[in-house]
């Protein structure tokens, strides 16, 4: 009864490695006095969040970001082909 409780709230997964791969594991896993498990959980999880914020966050200087929000408060006029694709995408999208 306790594998299936515990099916529900934990998903598995398997990987194949080199011995040499898994040794080298290991070996971090040892030195910093977790199982194996655990250190790859945090290392797959660390890694993830980090790739995960370096394609979700945009990282300006302090010229950039001030060049950035003086575009949204103050944009430029529309130019005279932003006004004919504006025109256009009235017409295809029937507003």
């Amino acid at each position: 009864m306790a594998t299936a409780n515990r099916s529900k709230s934990v998903a598995r997964l398997e990987a194949r490695v080199s011995p040499k791969i898994k040794a080298l594991w290991q070996k971090a896993a040892d030195l910093e006095g977790r199982t194996l498990t655990d250190f790859v959980i945090a290392s797959v999880q660390a890694a993830a969040c980090e790739v995960i914020e370096q394609h979700q966050t945009l990282k300006l200087s302090v010229e950039d970001s001030e060049a950035f929000v003086d575009a949204l408060l103050n944009p430029p006029n529309p130019n005279a082909a932003l006004k004919a694709a504006a025109s256009r995408y009235k017409e295809i999208m029937r507003v």
